[in-house]
């Protein structure tokens, strides 16, 4: 039986909350998570393998978080917001085949999950300017009037 995508969306995030604590990503997490998730430890090791790959480009993702978050400093982010929008930045800029609106709304949804509904819009915010700037950076064509 396949786990349903956001199922393992949530055990990625859980993973990566986790990383902050044991770095190693040690066996006890992947036995907790089974037991707790009634899940495969083929689907733990699944999951662990692509936070491992979301922490690998953590240096790029969390300078998108800094330029973009004016309101608050990086540091003062809660840990459940930085999970869902590192989370969120790695689907938009490091798995092309899901769409944009997909990335959002599942980081949007692990916030108001794992977090609250208030840091759930900041986390909304954040990921949509990212992906606005991204966007935009493409040249516009300009159309001159004949006078």
């Amino acid at each position: 039986m396949s786990l349903p995508p956001q199922k393992f969306r949530e055990i990625v995030f859980q993973i990566l909350f986790s990383t902050e604590f044991v770095p190693d990503g040690s066996d006890d997490t992947a036995l907790m998570l089974m037991g707790e998730l009634k899940v495969t430890r083929k689907a733990v090791m699944e999951a662990r393998l692509k936070a491992m790959q979301v922490v690998d480009k953590l240096g790029e993702i969390d300078e998108k978080i800094r330029v973009s978050s004016r309101e608050y400093h990086f540091d003062r982010i809660s840990l459940a917001e930085k999970c869902a929008l590192r989370l969120g930045l790695f689907e938009l800029f490091y798995e092309p085949s899901l769409p944009h609106k997909v990335a959002i709304a599942e980081a949007i949804r692990l916030t108001r999950k794992f977090g609250t509904p208030e840091s759930s819009q900041f986390v909304n915010a954040i990921l949509d300017a990212v992906y606005t700037r991204s966007t935009s950076k493409s040249p516009k064509k300009i159309e001159l009037k004949s006078l």
